[in-house]
């Protein structure tokens, strides 16, 4: 392998570790505000990234729940996503990148990518159903701004994953020749 394409290989093996950091420090402040908006329910006005939903609390708990647990739920699977990525990053070997592990990891890694993207297009699409009742949505748009770019980006690495799996059986049937 050339020293530029260890250099970048490197690099991005750095930013996909920070991006998961940043996912994973997302979740768990969600989770934790989740946690002690149960326990406290007057911390709903003082939640992670100053999202106030005291107001959709006092209105209805029910709504509450809901947006929270998408909010979770999307914010979690972005998490275990990257936690994906890094499992390929460090297991990938760039002389031989046709192997099942590879094949397996991108095509999860697709799966991901698409729930979070139907997920987050769900999440907007009640959110916005919300504010017709006249709840305040302003502050949870962007946590599902992203929603189409999911699920296109989740089509172009499905396709890169049966590429890769043609691959694995083209390599699998030279080896049998030979």
């Amino acid at each position: 392998m050339s020293k530029t394409k260890k250099f970048i290989f490197t690099i991005l093996h750095i930013v996909a570790w920070v991006i998961f950091i940043g996912l994973s420090i997302e979740a768990g402040g969600l989770i934790v505000n989740f946690i002690f908006s149960l326990v406290n329910p007057e911390f709903v006005g003082n939640l992670y990234q100053k999202l106030d939903l005291s107001k959709m609390y006092e209105q209805s708990k029910l709504v509450f729940f809901s947006t929270y647990f998408l909010l979770l739920s999307t914010s979690i699977l972005k998490a275990v996503l990257f936690y994906i990525v890094i499992m390929l990053l460090i297991k990938l070997d760039l002389s031989k990148p046709f192997n099942s592990f590879v094949t397996k990891k991108i095509l999860q890694i697709s799966y991901y990518t698409f729930t979070i993207g139907i997920l987050s297009q769900i999440a907007s699409q009640l959110v916005n159903n919300f504010a017709h009742y006249g709840y305040e949505i302003d502050k949870l748009i962007p946590f599902w701004a992203d929603s189409q770019a999911f699920i296109l980006m989740a089509a172009v690495i499905y396709i890169i994953a049966q590429i890769f799996k043609s691959g694995v059986e083209l390599q699998n049937e030279n080896d049998l020749t030979i």
